[in-house]
C-alpha cells in the first residue's frame, strides 16, 4: 500500500489476518458471528445468529466451563478476556485450536455480560519448546496460580507420609503433568527412597540406599542443594553416563531433580519425570521449585506428626501395665483410649496391683489435663500408688498418702498446679468383698447377673493434690456371683455433650441390654462413645467436650453358664443391694431410697414401689431417731414358684425392740410400724446379737393382698 492511499477495510484486514469477529449477550442467550468465525466453528461461512446451546455443541466441554471463569475474572481486573478454545465436530474430535479476545462488560440493568471480540485459529506448539505446554484453555499464569493454590491446600492437609506422596502422585501440572515420581530420602550417607509414583514394583532396588557420592542427579542435589533438569535422554547420558543405564529402562524424554528443603536443611530430593521432551522453561521452573518447597514442608510435618504419634504410643505403652493374669476366680476387662491432645496422651491410667494380704487392688484415675506434662504426673502418681498399695495400707490411707505426693510435687511447681481424681478397689477374690476409697471420682456401677444396674454410692474426698490432709473414707460391699463391676474416668461418661446424669443413663442401656462377654461388653462401651453410633446420641450440652477414657470391668464367676458367654455364672434367684446410713449421714436415707427405685426398675406396680419406698423411709428415719447406731439396709428382690417379692431389711445395733401400737390422733410417732401392718404383705422385728433387725415383704404376685 502506498503512502496516502485509503486504509482497507476493518473486515479486509480482519479477513487477511484469518480472524473473525463475534458478539455475545449472555441476556438474550445469542451469539452474532461473522463469516470467518463461523468457519472456524466448522459452519458454513456466512454471518448468523446462535444460540449458546448452538456454539456450546461446538466447543470442548471442558473450555465452555471455563470461558465464564475467565470473563468474570476479566471484568472484575478490568482487562481483556483471552482463553484457548478447541472445536469439536460431530465426532467429538479436535478439529482446531482457535485463540477468543475480548473486553466483556457487565450490564447491571439486566444483570447480563456483554462481549465483543475475535476469534483467530492458532498452531498447537510442539513439546518440547518454550511454548510447549499441553494446556490450550485459559491464561496459563492464573491456571498456575490456581494449581499452587490447590496443591498447598491438599498438602497441608496430608497427615502421614503415605498421604503427602498420594497427595503428589495426582497432581495435575498446568500444561506438564509428569507420570513419574519419586521422592529420595537421606539417611546417613546414602540416599534412600521414601516413596515413588509411576515405577514399577521393585523398580527402585538400584536406587535404595545408595551412597551420596554416587554420580546420580538425586545424589548431586542432596549434596549441592541445586536443582537439576535433563530436557532430553542426550543431555542426561553425556552429563551422567555411569547413571544413564539405570534411567534409561524407565523410558522418559525429560527429568526434574529439585532439593526438599526445610529449615534451611537439605532433606532429600524429587523426581519428576516425563514420558514427553520438557523444555523447562522458566515459568515451569518456578511451578517445580515452588511444588518442591510446599512438599518437603508436608514431608517434615508428616514425619514429625509420625514422630509424635510413635512417642505418645510409646509413652502410653510404658505407663500403662498389663493386666496379667488376672485375679482367681474373676474376670477383668480394660480398656484406654486417649482422645485429646495433639500428642494423643493424657492424664488417664488403670492399673491392678497384687497385696502382700493375697488381695488385689484395682486402680483407676485421671490427672488433669491433656498434655505430656499430665503423663508424666500420671506415670509418677500411678508408682506412687502401686508403692502405698505394696506396703499394705488401707484403701484410705493409700489415698492419704497419694494426696500429699501430688500437693507436694504441686508446691514444686507453682506456675502449673494439677489435681487427679481416683478410685481404689481392694478386691478379695474368695469372698468377692470390695472396699472402695474414692477421690473425687465417679462412683462404681454394678451390673446384676438379671442385667439390672446400680450405681453403688461410695464415700469420697476431695481430687488428690488439693488439700494435703483431706479424709478419705471406706465403703465396703460384696461382689455376688454373676455381677460386674465398672469404674471408669469421666471421659467414658461426658464425651459427646452429655453431662454425668445423662452419660449415666447412655451407659445404662448399654449395659442393661449387652449379651456377649466381657471383651465385647468393654468395645460396646467404647463404641457407644466414639463409634459412628454416638454421632446419634448426642447430649443436651451445647458444646461436645471430648476426654481420654479409661474403664476397667470385674466380674465374679460362678458354677455354670450365665448371661454372657465368658462369665460363666448361673443367674442366681436373688438380686440384692446393700447401704449403710450413719447418724451423722442423715441424707443418706434419700441414696437409699433412688437404690431401691433402681433395685425395682422392672417391678409391675408402681402403687408397690412407692410403698416400699416409702416403708424404707420410715424404718430408716426411726433408727436414726429413736437409736444412736447406724443403719444396715439390706433390699432384695428373689424370684420364687409363685412369682417375685421384694424383701427390705433394716439392722441396727440397738436394744430396744419396737412394738406396734395404736397411736392417738395427736401422738407423733409411733405410725411406722402401723403403716408396715397395712402395706406389707408380711413383716416382722428380729433380735440380732447385739442388735435387731426390721424386714417387710411385699409381693408381685397378683391378688396378693396384705396379712
Amino acid at each position: 500500500m502506498r503512502t496516502g492511499e485509503p486504509l482497507p477495510s476493518l473486515g479486509d484486514v480482519l479477513a487477511a489476518l484469518g480472524t473473525g469477529l463475534w458478539h455475545w449477550d449472555t441476556a438474550a442467550g445469542l451469539v452474532t458471528v461473522d463469516a470467518m468465525t463461523a468457519r472456524l466453528l466448522g459452519l458454513p461461512a456466512e454471518q448468523v445468529t446462535l444460540t449458546e446451546a448452538q456454539v456450546r455443541a461446538r466447543l470442548h466441554p471442558v473450555d465452555w466451563n471455563e470461558i465464564t471463569g475467565v470473563v468474570q475474572l476479566a471484568v472484575a481486573e478490568g482487562t481483556l478476556a483471552e482463553v484457548r478454545i478447541r472445536i469439536m465436530d460431530d465426532q467429538k474430535r479436535v478439529v482446531r485450536v482457535v485463540r477468543s479476545r475480548s473486553k466483556p462488560s457487565f450490564d447491571h440493568a439486566r444483570k447480563a455480560y456483554v462481549l465483543t471480540g475475535t476469534l483467530q485459529e492458532v498452531t498447537e506448539p510442539r513439546p518440547g519448546t518454550p511454548a510447549g505446554r499441553s494446556a490450550v484453555t485459559g491464561d496459563w499464569r492464573r491456571s498456575r496460580e490456581a494449581f499452587l493454590l490447590d496443591a498447598g491446600r491438599a498438602l497441608a492437609e496430608a497427615r502421614s507420609t503415605q498421604e503427602v506422596l498420594r497427595v503428589a502422585a495426582n497432581l495435575s501440572m498446568p500444561g506438564f503433568s509428569p507420570d513419574g515420581l519419586a521422592v529420595f530420602g537421606v539417611e546417613g550417607d546414602h540416599l534412600t527412597i521414601v516413596g515413588h509414583h509411576g515405577h514399577e514394583p521393585g523398580s527402585d532396588h538400584p536406587f535404595t540406599y545408595m551412597p551420596l557420592d554416587t554420580d546420580y542427579p538425586a545424589a548431586e542435589v542432596v549434596r549441592t542443594g541445586r536443582a537439576v533438569y535433563l530436557s532430553s535422554p542426550e543431555q542426561y547420558e553425556t552429563r551422567y553416563p555411569l547413571a544413564w543405564p539405570l534411567a534409561q529402562r524407565f523410558g522418559r524424554q525429560s527429568w526434574a531433580f529439585l532439593p526438599l528443603t526445610a529449615s534451611g536443611r537439605t532433606m532429600g530430593a524429587w523426581l519428576a519425570a516425563f514420558t514427553y521432551p520438557v523444555a523447562f522453561t522458566p515459568d515451569e521452573r518456578s511451578v517445580l521449585t515452588t511444588v518442591a518447597r510446599m512438599l518437603a514442608q508436608a514431608l517434615a510435618r508428616a514425619g514429625t506428626a509420625e514422630n509424635e504419634r510413635a512417642l505418645s504410643e510409646g509413652l502410653q505403652r510404658t505407663m500403662l501395665p498389663k493386666l496379667g493374669p488376672g485375679i482367681p476366680g474373676m474376670s477383668l476387662a480394660a480398656r484406654y483410649v486417649p482422645t485429646g491432645g495433639g500428642l494423643q496422651v493424657g492424664g488417664d491410667w488403670y492399673d491392678v496391683i497384687p497385696l502382700p494380704n493375697g488381695r488385689f487392688a484395682m486402680v483407676i484415675g485421671d490427672v488433669q489435663g491433656h498434655d505430656v506434662r499430665a503423663a508424666g504426673l500420671m506415670g509418677q502418681l500411678r508408682i506412687a500408688l502401686r508403692a502405698y498399695a505394696s506396703e499394705g495400707h488401707r484403701p484410705d490411707a493409700v489415698l492419704s498418702r497419694a494426696s500429699r505426693f501430688l500437693h507436694g510435687i504441686g508446691e514444686a511447681d507453682p506456675a502449673d498446679p494439677r489435681f487427679a481424681t481416683c478410685l481404689y478397689v481392694e478386691v478379695d477374690p474368695v469372698s468377692g468383698v470390695l472396699e472402695a476409697a474414692r477421690a473425687g471420682h465417679p462412683e462404681p456401677v454394678i451390673r446384676m447377673a438379671d442385667g439390672t444396674v446400680l450405681a453403688r454410692p461410695t464415700a469420697g474426698g476431695l481430687p488428690l493434690g488439693v488439700d494435703p490432709g483431706a479424709d478419705y473414707p471406706t465403703t465396703r460391699f460384696v461382689l455376688e456371683s454373676g455381677e460386674t463391676m465398672l469404674i471408669c474416668t469421666d471421659g467414658l461418661i461426658e464425651t459427646g455433650g452429655h453431662d454425668l446424669e445423662t452419660g449415666w443413663q447412655r451407659l445404662r442401656t448399654l449395659l442393661e441390654k449387652h449379651e456377649g462377654d466381657q471383651e465385647e461388653l468393654a468395645d460396646t462401651l467404647v463404641q457407644a462413645v466414639h463409634g459412628p453410633s454416638s454421632h446419634h446420641t448426642t447430649g443436651p450440652l451445647a458444646d461436645r467436650r471430648e476426654d481420654d477414657i479409661a474403664m476397667m470391668l470385674l466380674s465374679r464367676r460362678g458354677e455354670g453358664c450365665g448371661r454372657g458367654a465368658e462369665t460363666d455364672t448361673v443367674r442366681p434367684p436373688v438380686r440384692r443391694t446393700m447401704l449403710t446410713v450413719a447418724q451423722a449421714e442423715p441424707e443418706r436415707v434419700s441414696v437409699a431410697r433412688q437404690q431401691l427405685r433402681e433395685l425395682l426398675h422392672d417391678w409391675s406396680s408402681p402403687d408397690q414401689v412407692d410403698s416400699a419406698v416409702l416403708l424404707l423411709s420410715e424404718v430408716l428415719t426411726n433408727v436414726l431417731v429413736h437409736t444412736d447406731t447406724d443403719a444396715l439396709l439390706l433390699a432384695e428382690v428373689i424370684d420364687g414358684r409363685d412369682g417375685r417379692r421384694m424383701r427390705i431389711e433394716v439392722t441396727d445395733a440397738g436394744d430396744d425392740l419396737p412394738h406396734l401400737r395404736r397411736p392417738g390422733e395427736l401422738a407423733s410417732s409411733g405410725r411406722g410400724l402401723v403403716l408396715i401392718e397395712l402395706l406389707a404383705h408380711t413383716w416382722g422385728v428380729a433380735p440380732r446379737g447385739t442388735g435387731k433387725s426390721i424386714w417387710f415383704e411385699l409381693y408381685e404376685t397378683e391378688g396378693a393382698g396384705p396379712r
